[in-house]
């Protein structure tokens, strides 16, 4: 990570420190120190603290594209035509929602300049225009290649020393974070010896405490775990950090419906749209398409390089045999990816293949309206179904009624009467297969329609 300097800031910052933590000795009094308890500014041992205590930039990754510095909240950015003040990382969250609802983001978000970034070594750099940012990013190291150290960390308080060429204390401060450390190292020459009142104690990525008693064991505990854990230092703000064990976990809780899948760049979502997969906690895996037939496949799930994949494999559904990057997870969906041209969303369908009663029949049909696809899986998008008032009304884009009838449910079956223009073909008694919150499926013989329901 390239280091920025900036002499004014720190002595500001390093002389108000210093006002409420350091408290100088008198000379005639400073113990005499042996120079195993000293360290060199310039020695391995400290800049590998200086290292661990830098400050990570990566967290708002989704604006500045950076891991080696962030912007200093708050500030405002323009999303999709909208002003929106950041204040907190809770904000960046918001706009990762923005992001994920809409499916061409690379020119949704806007800097309102100018803007104030803290650096690694945590000095303060205004930026007037875009052009200035892109410059800085452009010297930063991004896949965890930099220099900063983020799995281990330092716990706080702790005590440092400073040493004249004779190995004399000459002052002291206690440090309370990252910052105040890192503002210390600042404010000292290349020369100067530093010392650290031990004990003190690391904890590791992973929660591990380590109690550290001199520089031998601080250096090889920093060592050991500096390129143990995945730093997440990259530009894609949306890979949120999860465990295999629980993808695991949500892939065999409820089917998952194919609801995007796209193969060398080519969009397959019509071809799969209603194809719904069930994971075995066996690793097996069955594909169910919209007429009912099933595909078997096996599925794996290991951690290479520090991240997840998914690893498919169906003897008749080559588009989805891959080794998948699993991209983000949430409760209700999972996205995967691998190079520019491929991806696959499933959406949780934990209600698929479920029974319903009549009143939940009832119930969800007459929200909102739906639009129906046909046993191949092609939608009849220029048509609306609005089942109110167990009438039917069917709409084109134009909002006109091109058919009407009424409906009735009993004991599961569906029975539209009484159409007869449009959609008169439809007359008859229909078995509800599937009853989702949002997804019907019914069939009739051969035939089969699924329901979707559009609320917009």
């Amino acid at each position: 990570m390239k280091k920025f300097f900036n002499s004014l800031l720190y002595t500001g910052l390093l002389v108000a420190t210093f006002a409420f933590t350091a408290c100088q000795s008198d000379a005639d009094d400073d113990p005499i120190i042996g120079d195993e308890t000293s360290l060199s500014v310039n020695s391995t041992t400290a800049q590998l603290i200086q290292r661990t205590v830098s400050n990570d930039g990566s967290f708002d990754n989704i604006i500045d594209g950076s891991s080696c510095f962030n912007i200093r909240f708050p500030y405002t950015v323009e999303v999709g035509g909208i002003e929106i003040t950041v204040n907190s990382e809770q904000d960046l969250k918001l706009i990762e929602k923005i992001f994920d609802a809409i499916e061409d983001d690379s020119d949704l978000l806007e800097i309102i300049f100018p803007i104030t970034v803290t650096l690694a070594d945590f000095a303060e750099v205004t930026l007037n225009n875009i052009e200035e940012l892109r410059e800085l990013a452009a010297n930063c190291i991004e896949g965890g290649g930099d220099e900063d150290i983020e799995c281990v960390d330092i716990v706080y308080p702790v005590t440092m020393f400073t040493f004249n060429v004779n190995s004399q204390q000459t002052g002291s401060v206690t440090v309370s974070s990252d910052r105040e450390l890192r503002l210390f190292f600042a404010g000292l020459g290349e020369q100067d010896l530093i010392g650290i009142d031990f004990p003190i104690e690391l904890e590791a990525f992973d929660g591990t405490k380590i109690s550290i008693n001199d520089y031998e064991s601080l250096a090889d505990t920093i060592n050991r775990f500096k390129d143990a854990c995945d730093e997440d230092d990259d530009d894609d703000y949306n890979d949120d950090d999860f465990t295999k064990e629980r993808l695991d976990n949500l892939l065999v809780e409820c089917p998952w419906w194919v609801k995007d899948i796209r193969r060398d760049a080519q969009n397959q979502t019509d071809q799969y749209r209603e194809y719904l997969i069930n994971f075995s906690e066996d690793g097996t895996a069955i594909a169910t398409g919209p007429a009912g037939g099933t595909i078997s496949g096996t599925w794996e799930t290991r951690v290479t390089d520090w991240r997840v994949v998914l690893d498919l494999e169906f003897a008749d559904l080559i588009d989805f045999n891959l080794v998948w990057y699993v991209y983000e997870i949430d409760e209700d969906k999972i996205k995967l990816f691998k190079g520019d041209g491929n991806r696959i969303i499933l959406e949780r369908a934990c209600d698929a293949g479920k029974p319903c009663s009549d009143e939940q029949i009832t119930s969800k049909l007459s929200e909102c309206v739906w639009e129906v696809a046909n046993g191949e899986g092609t939608f009849l998008e220029y048509l609306k179904w609005d089942f109110t008032n167990m009438n039917i009304h069917v709409r084109n884009p134009n909002e006109t009624v091109v058919d009407e009838g009424n409906w009735s449910v009993s004991q599961g079956v569906l029975s539209f009467n009484d159409l007869s223009l449009e959609v008169a073909n439809y007359i008859g008694e229909w078995t509800v297969i599937s009853c989702a919150e949002e997804r019907f499926e019914i069939k009739r013989g051969e035939e089969l329609l699924v329901f979707e329901r559009n609320c917009d």
